[in-house]
């Protein structure tokens, strides 16, 4: 039996639906463009902290241009149930290849047996790269935002008549720590026991660390004016932002709250009002984080090794913020996404006047790029 619910403040043509059975998963999907049948469908997918209701400025203007669109809370978000969201449960169902086996699982429910595109933000721009990788003939292009995708790991090669190589530990970690200004990345955090508490317990309440978060990785905040990093080292990430490489001494409530904008700033936030953000806030107050944290410890995984070799060979697309750190956090990656690991990558853009949350801030843009993109395929 499903979760009675808050009615969520949708636009007109968004319904909210609950769908079970989808691997194991009670999915929460939102879906526009249901009025008629035989529509191709455009799969949304969100990322970190997110939902299916960040899409929501993007959906009407794919259906009205022809397209059944549909964005679920993916797993370990959100009103979707059926997840373990304990620190020490079993992170395998995070895996990668699980997440796109959600994300057909929801394609297939809905009656498609491929998609016109498939669209995924920050983490979801992980699932979405997989999805063209793992299933092409279902997922027929690809649109990765705000987090390039770097291609598929390699196997160990020519080791037989060799000495197997000792495990390579990451230095980056202890030498951000070694920093004259001790440092440590956000991702290392996030795989911490105490991350989800920090965020869900925040002094500053759930409410006001989203808002602070919010803005920190917006276009928003002038400090975020990214460029290229020369590489993977101590030195070169101390240059990003600290909601990406932090103080090692703070959580990340206590360094987005150094960034909280004010009352006025606040009020003046057309892309992001209260009354939207405290849709974020009251499904994080009932969940928490860890759903999410998850994918930073369960995601990438040996499994992946699978598909050594493999790139995304079917039409893919690139669109972030010009202002969103995202496109360079990982020195060398939005290079290789365009040359290597995507095969037929026709479009890419920076949207200027958009951080991290590109599709929230500017929706227009990204709605018309989007399209631009779909249709063509």
């Amino acid at each position: 039996m499903t979760t009675s619910y808050p009615p969520l403040p949708l636009p007109s043509g968004i319904r909210s639906r609950f769908v079970e059975g989808i691997n194991g998963l009670t999915m929460h999907v939102l879906e526009a463009g249901f009025e008629s049948r035989d529509r191709p469908c455009v799969l949304l997918l969100h990322g970190f902290p997110e939902l299916s209701y960040s899409w929501r400025k993007v959906m009407p203007a794919l259906a009205q241009a022809g397209y059944h669109v549909l964005a679920p809370d993916q797993r370990g978000y959100g009103r979707t149930t059926g997840w373990d969201g304990s620190f020490d449960g079993d992170l395998r169902s995070f895996g990668l290849p699980n997440l796109v086996h959600d994300a057909l699982g929801v394609v297939a429910a809905f009656g498609h047996r491929s998609v016109a595109a498939v669209v995924g933000h920050d983490f979801g721009s992980s699932v979405a790269a997989w999805c063209g990788i793992i299933r092409p003939d279902v997922f027929r292009s690809v649109v990765l935002m705000s987090a390039p995708f770097a291609g598929a790991p390699q196997l160990a090669f020519g080791i037989a008549d060799a000495p197997l190589p000792p495990k390579r530990i990451d230095p980056v970690h202890q030498e951000l720590a070694a920093l004259p200004r001790p440092r440590k990345h956000y991702h290392w955090h996030y795989s911490t026991r105490e991350a989800n508490d920090d965020m869900w317990r925040a002094p500053q309440g759930v409410h006001d660390f989203l808002r602070a978060y919010y803005h920190h990785k917006s276009a928003d905040w002038k400090d975020n004016r990214p460029h290229p990093l020369k590489s993977w080292s101590a030195a070169e990430l101390a240059k990003l932002p600290t909601y990406y490489v932090m103080d090692l001494a703070k959580t990340m409530s206590e360094t987005v709250a150094q960034e909280m904008p004010s009352k006025e700033q606040i009020a003046a936030n057309t892309w992001l009002p209260d009354h939207e953000l405290a849709v974020y806030s009251a499904e994080y107050q009932r969940t928490g984080f860890q759903g999410g944290l998850q994918w930073y410890r369960g995601a990438f995984t040996a499994e992946l090794e699978t598909w050594s070799g493999r790139s995304i060979d079917v039409p893919s697309c690139f669109i972030s913020g010009k202002q969103d750190w995202g496109t360079h956090q990982r020195p060398g990656v939005f290079e290789t996404m365009q040359t290597t690991a995507c095969t037929r990558m026709t479009d890419v853009h920076l949207v200027d006047g958009a951080g991290h949350w590109v599709q929230q801030e500017q929706p227009e843009e990204v709605s018309r790029l989007l399209l631009q993109f779909i249709v063509r395929f």
